[in-house]
Parts: C-alpha cells; structure tokens; sequence
C-alpha cells in the first residue's frame, strides 16, 4: 500500500426540476448542472409525484402554471407525503397575490421569467447549502 487514498467522488446534491416548455426546461437542467447539481427533469407534474426517487432531492425547482397541476399543488402533493425540503416557484405570472400564495404553500423563493440566469443558480445554492457552524464562544 503506498499511502495515497483515492479520493471518493463527491455525490452531487439532487434537484428537482419540473417544467412543462422543453426548451426552458433544457436549459434550466443545463444551468443547474454546469453549478454542480444532478437534475432530476421532469416534463409534467404527475411524472414527478410518480417518481420514488423523489425523496433523494434537497430542493425542488418548479415551473407555476403547467397542464395538469401548477407547482403550488406539486409542492403540496410533496409536502402530503413528508417531503420538507427547501423549493423555488419560477413564474411568468408573478403578482403579489401569488407571492404571497407560493410563501403559505411552503415555497422558499419565487423568481419571475424571464429568469437572471445568476438567479436560479443564486438561490438554489443559497437554500442547499450546509448549514454554517456557530464560532464557539469565546471563555
């Protein structure tokens, strides 16, 4: 043995993304994975709540307004089954109202479209990053 330790590959936090638009949906996946992220991408709610895997992510990114359900009932469907991690809303409807909707439903952040593409990848490494340790305190 000659002392040197490979270094294990680190796992990739998971993420959640679910967006009904493929090109948007594409390049969302794209952003998020060039940040160091394993995206989970998913075309329709119903495939996401379908997933078992669903349990492995530490956040959830999802589009507001898709056909079959909108991404407050999809963070509600998650939340139904002991989901409690951390989720951003991206909208094109933004309005005051659905802030404030999005917030009572348990969504973190809600970031309008056309996405700042430092947005997304901002808060989504804000809301999975470690917790800080506390200094200790001083004697």
């Amino acid at each position: 043995m000659n002392g040197n330790i490979a270094a294990l590959p680190m796992e990739r936090p998971k993420i959640l993304l679910v967006e009904d638009e493929p090109g948007v949906r594409r390049s969302l996946q794209l952003l998020l994975h060039a940040q160091g992220y394993d995206i989970r991408s998913y075309a329709s709610s119903a495939a996401l709540i379908a997933d078992p895997l669903v349990d492995e992510a530490v956040c959830l990114v999802a589009d507001y307004r898709m056909p079959e359900m909108d991404g407050l009932a999809v963070l509600r469907s998650l939340r139904a089954r002991g989901w409690q991690r951390p989720a951003i809303l991206v909208t094109a409807y933004g309005s005051p109202d659905l802030v404030e909707r999005a917030m009572k439903e348990g969504f973190s952040i809600v970031i309008e479209k056309p996405l700042r593409e430092h947005a997304l990848a901002d808060a989504v490494a804000r809301l999975t990053a470690p917790p800080r340790a506390s200094p200790a305190p001083s004697s």
